[in-house]
């Protein structure tokens, strides 16, 4: 035999070509038989299918994204989640029923019964009304349009849908996305939406001109829009029309979209663009939110409710009530931003928890006073942002006021006064979560919240949540204390307490302007959100006990306790 194996040795090296041959040959057959076991020697389960998210799950921008300048996930960060796969028809062993899928398991019938599966799973966020016909020339949804021909999945149209506050997302084509406030199109059978989504299996994503439309649970909680203009409201008309509003026009066709381009198209009135679209009726007005019409006292829609001359479904207003929205023009009054003129006399602190919404304090600062924060770290990604303070030391004395998480005595006494906010832990802890692995606006991978980072997160920050806010209560000098939630529910007022201790005349009118552009560039999209509790009983128990401390230490120095819908959960 060792003479034999000599042999065949003597004869490879004499021949290497023929060496090469056979171990192709070799490496080919092996491969052959590994493919033959992992597809052809077995039955793929659905349960095999549903896997971890993986590369080839990983959510990537829109191509349309880059256009419209979204706010998406720094490169590196983490997907929130990956594929999602609905219930399946089991036996009473748990395999698979075949019986009941009948002659048609791998067909259009196995296809459609997974696509309505995706859509019962969809149900918390988003809620399947049916298929509708959809043509090239007049679109059933006709707001903004996405495109991905590799990795659409119903998940991401409604997310991009709802970021831009429109209430109803559709798909079709099996990689296309249509955004709009209102379906102007008829049904069609639901047989006809059997095309599954590019990056999704088991997701139905329309089909030819047929549109599987959603409307978005969280619409809501979202802006209301129409196209890109943002509905404000209904007001009562300003008492000094011309000086409130300085362009007018009368349009007997009125049109929401006649009055929101005649206000932002230079050709109509080449001096200025306006971010205001009012609609009275038949006349459109054209300005900024101002003293004399500040949009803070809205009216009863039904006050408002006359139909447009040229539109079926959306109300113009009427000479005395106005429907107001605000345009994509940047309202520019408040967007200079510089260092103080001369080093500040005083160091004040913008203290938070992290995850508080410190950055987006930051933000409302420095548009409503005019001056940069800075922050006793640096963060690159920030000052990229445009934090300009994030580069200078936080004692230069050149900025308004200086971010900080610290928690200690000493570095606390280091300041002469200090903005402290405060928001509710349940959602503080989470949105660290998601910053700490998915950046300032991404989001923790779905293995991390049931994985062991989540416990640990919640066992080491939680307590912190409390002593950082009786730190500051107990060493902080002349603390003016902020609740988040106080800042989005009015913020006019909180920002003008604010802006108050830093000791800065902000105008009203620059305060107004704030308003219009309070959300910056550092809001997490409000509809993904996890598809379950992360808290657990022991948790929240936990939690409740920090809660009820911090709210005792705030009333024992007759400050305003925390919000009621901190407790009980």
């Amino acid at each position: 035999m060792a003479k034999l194996w000599l042999k065949v040795q003597r004869y490879l090296r004499r021949k290497p070509v023929r060496f090469f041959t056979f171990l192709a040959l070799y490496l080919m057959a092996g491969s052959l038989v590994f493919l033959h076991s992992g597809f052809g020697g077995q039955q793929t389960t659905p349960q095999a299918q549903a896997s971890p998210p993986s590369a080839e799950g990983a959510e990537l921008p829109f191509p349309g994204d880059l256009h419209l300048g979204r706010g998406l996930q720094e490169p590196g960060e983490a997907p929130s989640i990956g594929r999602r796969h609905g219930p399946w028809f089991k036996g009473k062993d748990g395999a698979t029923d075949r019986a009941k899928l009948g002659d048609y398991g791998g067909g259009t019938w196995s296809r459609a019964l997974k696509g309505r599966a995706v859509r019962e799973k969809e149900e918390e966020r988003a809620k399947y009304i049916g298929c509708y016909l959809d043509d090239t020339q007049s679109r059933a949804l006709r707001g903004v349009s996405f495109f991905d021909y590799k990795k659409m999945t119903v998940f991401r149209c409604q997310d991009n849908c709802a970021e831009r506050g429109y209430l109803y997302a559709g798909l079709e084509f099996g990689a296309e996305c249509y955004c709009g406030h209102k379906i102007q199109a008829p049904n069609a059978s639901e047989a006809e939406c059997d095309m599954a989504c590019k990056g999704e299996r088991g997701g139905m994503c329309g089909g030819a001109n047929r549109l599987s439309v959603y409307r978005l649970q969280l619409a809501q909680e979202s802006t209301r829009r129409y196209g890109s203009a943002i509905f404000r409201g209904c007001f009562r008309r300003p008492d000094n029309l011309s000086l409130a509003l300085p362009v007018t026009v009368a349009m007997p066709n009125m049109s929401v979209d006649k009055c929101v381009d005649l206000c932002t198209e230079k050709d109509s009135h080449p001096s200025q663009e306006y971010p205001l679209a009012a609609l009275g009726g038949t006349a459109c007005h054209c300005g900024f939110p101002t003293t004399r019409f500040p949009l803070h006292e809205r009216e009863d829609e039904q006050l408002c409710a006359h139909k447009c001359g040229a539109e079926e479904f959306e109300s113009c207003g009427t000479p005395s009530y106005f429907i107001v929205y605000q345009t994509q023009v940047q309202d520019n009054r408040c967007m200079d931003r510089r260092f103080l003129p001369a080093k500040s006399q005083q160091l004040i602190a913008l203290a938070s928890f992290p995850g508080a919404g410190n950055t987006w304090a930051r933000h409302l600062i420095e548009l409503a006073t005019g001056f940069y924060t800075g922050s006793y770290y640096f963060d690159g990604s920030l000052y990229n942002k445009g934090f300009k303070g994030e580069r200078d030391h936080w004692r230069s004395g050149r900025t308004i006021c200086i971010k900080t998480h610290e928690s200690g005595q000493k570095e606390i006494e280091a300041f002469d006064a200090a903005i402290l906010l405060i928001r509710n832990p349940y959602k503080a802890l989470m949105a660290e979560f998601n910053r700490k692995y998915g950046g300032h606006i991404g989001f923790a991978a779905h293995a991390h919240w049931k994985g062991k980072e989540w416990p640990e997160f919640v066992r080491n920050y939680a307590p912190w949540w409390a002593t950082h806010t009786l730190d500051w209560l107990r060493f902080g000098r002349k603390v003016l204390v902020v609740h988040f939630e106080d800042l989005r529910r009015d913020l006019f007022a909180q920002l003008g307490r604010m802006v108050a201790l830093l000791g800065v005349a902000a105008r009203e009118d620059r305060l107004l302007c704030v308003e219009s552009q309070k959300d910056g560039n550092f809001k997490r999209s409000g509809l993904r959100k996890l598809e379950f509790d992360p808290y657990t009983a022991d948790m929240q128990r936990s939690i409740a006990a920090y809660i009820r401390t911090v709210d005792a230490a705030l009333r024992r120095r007759n400050l305003t306790g925390l919000p009621d819908d901190y407790f009980p959960r």
